[in-house]
C-alpha cells in the first residue's frame, strides 16, 4: 500500500496534562527543555503542520531566553512552521544520538549501534524536523525494532540487561523476562524521543504513522521472516515520568492538590492505562528542580502494551488532543 501524504491546517498548541497544576508544571518544563537542541532528518510521505510558535511554552523557539526585568511584555511574534515527517537516513545519525544520549540513564552503552539499527530500518519508523529547514533539526523519533530480530545486537542485550537490573518488583520481572527472550520475536520496543516544546498536535499524526507503517510492512516487506517481525503481540515502552516525593513526618510543603505522577509525554497516560503490567525505577540523572517540579522526582517507567490495543490508543490520543 503506497504512502500517502498528510496535511491538517493551522494548529494552535494546547497544554500535555489534564489538571491545571500537572499543565502548569508542563510548561515550566518545557521552558526548561526548549534549549536542547539536535540536528537530522525522513522521506516519503509527509505530514506538513502549522504551528503557532509563541503563543505557547511548547512551541519551538530559536532564543528560550526570558528576561523578567521589563514590566512590559514585548508583542508576541506569530510564526508559522511546517513540520515533516521523514524515513530515517545515515545522515541523520547525529540528531537521533543526540535524543537518545540520555535513553539508558547514565549507562554507558552502544547508543551508537543502536541509532545504527534506527536508521537501517527505513519502512517503518518517523523523524520530525522543520521542513526545508536548513540547518536540519531534528525534533522527534518514533520507531518499534523488534527484540528477537536483533537479539545478537550488543545494543539491543545491554537494553535488555538495563531493563532486567532496574526491574525491583519481583511480581513483575518474570514477565518483563518473558517479553524480553521467550517472546522477544514478537515484541516491539516502542522508542520514542523528542524535544519537550513540539506542538503536541503532532502526536495523533506521528503515532498514525507509525502503526500504519507498521500494518504495511506485514505485507510489504520483501522476506516472510521480515514481514513476520512486524507482527508484533506486545510493545514495551521505556520513558519517564515526575513521580510525588513521599511527604516527610514533619510536614512538607506540597500540596494536597498536587498530582501524584506527572506524564512528561502525554500519550503515556494513554499507553500506562492500556498496559498489561508496568513498573517504576529512581533515576540518576535529575534536571534541575524549577518550583513547581520541587516535590517531584523524575524516574524511570516502563511499560507492556498488547499490540491489539493500538486501535483503542490512536483514538484515545485523537480525542486527548482534540479535546478543548
Amino acid at each position: 500500500m503506497p504512502r500517502k501524504p498528510r496535511r491538517s491546517g493551522q494548529l494552535v498548541p494546547r497544554p500535555f496534562a489534564f489538571s491545571p497544576f500537572a499543565r502548569s508544571v508542563t510548561r515550566v518544563a518545557t521552558a526548561c527543555s526548549s534549549k536542547d537542541k539536535v540536528s537530522i532528518s525522513k522521506s516519503d510521505r509527509t505530514s506538513k503542520l502549522l504551528a503557532d510558535k509563541s503563543s505557547s511554552k511548547h512551541s519551538l523557539r530559536e532564543n528560550d531566553s526570558e528576561s523578567e526585568t521589563s514590566e512590559e511584555e514585548a508583542p508576541e511574534e506569530i510564526i508559522q512552521a511546517d513540520f515533516a515527517f521523514f524515513d530515517p537516513k545515515p545522515d541523520d545519525f547525529h540528531g537521533v544520538k543526540m535524543l537518545l544520549q540520555s535513553y539508558l540513564d547514565d549507562k554507558q552503552w552502544d547508543v551508537s549501534g543502536f541509532v545504527d539499527l534506527i536508521l537501517a530500518q527505513t519502512t517503518v519508523g518517523s523523524v520530525v524536523k522543520i521542513e526545508d529547514d536548513e540547518d536540519e533539526g531534528l525534533f522527534a523519533l518514533l520507531t518499534a525494532l523488534n527484540l528477537g530480530r536483533y537479539k545478537d545486537n550488543k545494543c539491543i542485550n545491554e537494553v535488555r540487561d538495563y531493563l532486567l537490573k532496574v526491574c525491583g518488583e519481583k511480581n513483575t520481572v518474570g514477565e518483563l523476562k518473558r517479553l524480553l527472550e521467550d517472546q522477544a520475536d514478537h515484541v516491539g520496543l516502542l522508542v520514542s524521543q523528542r524535544v519537550m516544546n513540539l506542538p503536541p498536535q503532532l502526536l495523533p499524526h506521528l503515532y498514525n504513522s507509525l502503526f500504519d507503517e507498521i500494518s504495511w510492512a506485514t505485507e510489504d516487506e520483501p522476506t516472510k521472516d521480515l514481514r513476520e517481525s512486524f507482527r508484533f503481540k506486545h510493545y514495551l515502552l521505556l520513558t519517564r515520568i515526575y513521580k510525588k516525593k513521599a511527604q516527610n513526618k514533619k510536614g512538607s510543603t506540597s500540596s494536597s492538590n498536587d498530582e501524584d505522577i506527572i506524564y512528561v509525554k502525554p500519550e503515556d497516560e494513554l499507553f500506562f492505562e492500556l498496559c498489561s503490567w508496568s513498573f517504576t525505577f529512581p533515576l540518576h540523572i535529575q534536571p534541575p528542580a524549577s518550583q513547581e517540579l520541587k516535590n517531584y522526582r523524575l524516574m524511570g517507567l516502563v511499560m507492556a502494551v498488547e499490540a491489539d490495543k493500538a486501535p483503542a490508543f490512536r483514538e484515545k490520543l485523537r480525542s486527548l488532543i482534540d479535546e478543548p
